[in-house]
């Protein structure tokens, strides 16, 4: 197979459903990733909104925190398309605990979250590594783009575990990168407050709508991010930005100004 073909984790909302769409749009084969049943119909949905761009696609079930289910997920995108030239990791999980609150963050939180947003990346990286260096050539390297946060920059976010486990992102990124040279291109995205996904979901409707408010008043540019902004960043990296690797890229409005 000639086409390209990107695969991305927890594509049924948010960045990563974005992701899948703009991979699609650009003449990519994708390969949606889903949690579980509770996300299979959105899951669905952005198959086929990607199907009618006319891509070629799959959805494959994925709970990132167990090695064997990412083994299983890059098997079925490799013996279906005999390729991956670009691994997305989106998947991620948090829950919004005061940073004060050091006592409602136990050892149980701290490896929940943990076990999704790092070693759930780190397997899922892991498990597409071998596809990914056979899918490269000497003008064509594959890329790894790692969907980090504003929170591992500034220590901020929804929890310290949460923040925490970004700044391992950050560090785990710089690592694999500097190992999968030269057939593999690996960076991170740290975006600030991105409209839609994992905090609608988390939060509900409400108060969500005030975290909006609060984060767009508080942004030197008065505006949170798009699910569509973050894509487009994916996408660059992945197809004209063949020099770069071992980044971190903040696309956070502004906020790092605040100090």
């Amino acid at each position: 197979m000639t086409q390209q073909v990107c695969m991305v984790t927890g594509a049924a909302t948010g960045i990563g459903a974005a992701t899948a769409l703009r991979f699609a749009g650009a003449g990519w084969a994708v390969a949606i990733g889903n949690f579980d049943d509770s996300t299979r119909e959105a899951a669905l949905a952005i198959e086929a909104q990607c199907k009618q761009l006319g891509a070629e696609t799959m959805v494959f079930d994925a709970d990132v925190g167990s090695d064997a289910a990412c083994v299983k997920a890059v098997d079925a995108v490799a013996s279906k398309w005999q390729r991956i030239d670009a691994l997305i990791n989106c998947a991620g999980t948090t829950r919004f605990i005061p940073h004060g609150d050091l006592a409602a963050v136990d050892d149980m939180e701290f490896e929940r979250v943990y076990r999704v947003n790092l070693i759930g990346m780190f397997q899922m990286t892991r498990a597409a590594v071998p596809v990914l260096r056979d899918s490269s050539t000497a003008s064509h390297s594959t890329a790894v783009i790692n969907i980090s946060s504003l929170a591992s920059l500034n220590g901020t976010g929804s929890s310290i575990a949460y923040a925490a486990s970004k700044g391992a992102v950050n560090t785990l990124t710089l690592s694999l990168a500097r190992n999968l040279a030269p057939h593999i291109r690996v960076n991170a995205l740290a975006p600030g407050m991105v409209d839609d996904g994992l905090p609608r979901r988390v939060l509900g409707e409400e108060a969500y709508a005030k975290i909006v408010d609060s984060m767009t008043n508080v942004a030197p540019l008065k505006r949170v991010s798009q699910p569509g902004e973050i894509a487009d960043l994916a996408w660059f990296i992945v197809a004209h930005a063949p020099s770069m690797t071992g980044q971190v890229i903040a696309a956070e409005n502004g906020m790092l100004l605040n100090g």
